[in-house]
């Protein structure tokens, strides 16, 4: 078994250095160490694979990946962002905090720190460079704004982490996210606050309380989808993939109906992203669970438990050295990989401390979300980048304040189990 764990992690890594795709590199790591085993691969991989994608869980995927394009191109961001404006544009350096704000709304309801990234920062980036806002601090707040969507649910990434740990409820997951995702946010805004005032932005002409009125009343439609989705799951009128399905369904007739943002032309070019996307999704799923039942059978867990839990008796210590070894991984590796092949590895060992898998999944999720924010693999500061026309180079340092910020909420959540357990608990939904 030592063998077969070494050949697995050996080649992964080789392959990610070769700069083979992630979901190869899974896929082929596990093959070569199923074939050390003693078992065939072609037989057992193929149906591990399949296996690991045949989940109804999972059909919550493809239906909130294609409500969230729906939603980027339907125009739901621009209604936001006016919404934001009139609450706190009137602060100083007030764009940077309707940016963030935005972002965690439109995040919250696409589901997607992607599309936030691009639908928000495609009018928010150049809206602050006009208003003479440095050009690589508007990338940074959008781009590390935009991930709290993936803890203020509904995500896509708490569906993947709930079917990986086995018998976690997606709508615990879903509630105890939404305190983690408001604190990061507020946390990115403090940091808002501190450059606007070392570099003197302006604020925004303060908004009246009907301006404030109507802004909702544009924003309203988009903001329900969120009531319904939870709401409806909460009161067990449907599942989170009947939900989902809901949700197309509800963005569909928003953007092409009421807004007509979208052409019933381009419903094809939309249906094709969300195909491709979602293929990507799956393929990695699929592999990452080949992987995790080659993890098993090789001891890989038990062994990482018991290294873990040998190096030191104090809880603190461990969780800590669980977050370092996260956050090394979140730079080179997509969450959901990164979510399935890692949750069955340090899982038992938070159990075995005390902390509730609920908890460990939202840490999981928002340390994983600083790595869509750091290179190589940042998706995120790359999108973000994109938008707002400047290099990765010229980004990074600004984004150092910010990391912290994000830091500072991952600990929060880490060693104070009531930002994440308090919702779930007063709905019911956990012990």
């Amino acid at each position: 078994m030592e063998m077969t764990a070494f050949i697995l992690v050996t080649v992964f890594a080789l392959l990610l250095i070769m700069n083979v795709p992630i979901a190869v590199s899974i896929a082929l790591a596990s093959f070569a160490a199923i074939l050390v085993e003693g078992s065939d691969p072609s037989i057992v991989l193929a149906g591990k694979m399949v296996s690991g994608v045949n989940s109804f869980a999972l059909l919550a995927i493809p239906f909130f990946v294609f409500s969230g394009h729906l939603m980027g191109k339907g125009g739901m961001a621009r209604r936001l962002i006016d919404f934001a404006g009139t609450l706190v544009g009137f602060l100083p350096g007030g764009l940077a905090y309707v940016n963030t704000l935005t972002c965690m709304l439109f995040g919250s309801i696409s589901g997607s720190a992607s599309a936030a990234v691009s639908s928000v920062g495609g009018f928010m980036i150049p809206e602050m460079n006009r208003k003479g806002y440095n050009r690589e601090f508007n990338v940074a707040v959008t781009t590390t704004a935009a991930t709290t969507g993936l803890m203020i649910p509904p995500s896509n990434i708490m569906i993947v982490y709930s079917v990986a740990a086995g018998s976690v409820s997606i709508a615990a997951m879903f509630m105890a996210g939404i305190l983690p995702g408001v604190l990061t946010g507020l946390f990115i805004m403090l940091v808002c606050g501190y450059f606007a005032l070392k570099k003197k932005y302006k604020a925004e002409p303060r908004s009246s309380i009907k301006e404030i009125f109507v802004a909702f009343k544009h924003a309203f439609l988009s903001l329900f989808l969120i009531v319904i989705v939870i709401g409806g799951i909460l009161k067990g009128i449907f599942t989170a993939t009947e939900a989902a399905a809901f949700a197309v369904v509800y963005a569909f007739i928003l953007s092409v109906v009421i807004y007509r943002e979208i052409k019933l032309s381009q419903m094809p070019q939309i249906m094709l992203e969300t195909g491709v996307t979602t293929a990507i999704v799956m393929l990695l799923i699929g592999a990452s669970t080949g992987m995790s039942w080659i993890m098993t059978m090789a001891n890989i867990p038990q062994t990482v438990s018991a290294a873990l839990i040998a190096l030191s008796d104090n809880p603190i210590v461990i969780l800590l050295t669980i977050n370092l070894l996260l956050l090394i991984v979140g730079t080179f590796m997509d969450m959901t990989p990164a979510v399935l092949i890692f949750t069955p590895i340090f899982l038992p060992v938070v159990t075995a401390l005390g902390m509730h898998e609920v908890q460990f999944g939202i840490m999981l999720i928002v340390n994983l979300c600083i790595g869509l924010c750091t290179p190589p693999v940042g998706t995120c500061l790359f999108i973000g980048c994109g938008v707002g026309k400047t290099s990765i180079a010229k980004v990074s340092p600004i984004m150092i304040p910010f990391f912290i910020a994000m830091i500072a909420a991952l600990l929060c959540v880490t060693y104070i189990d009531s930002i994440t357990l308090w919702l779930p608990r007063l709905l019911n939904l956990v012990d």
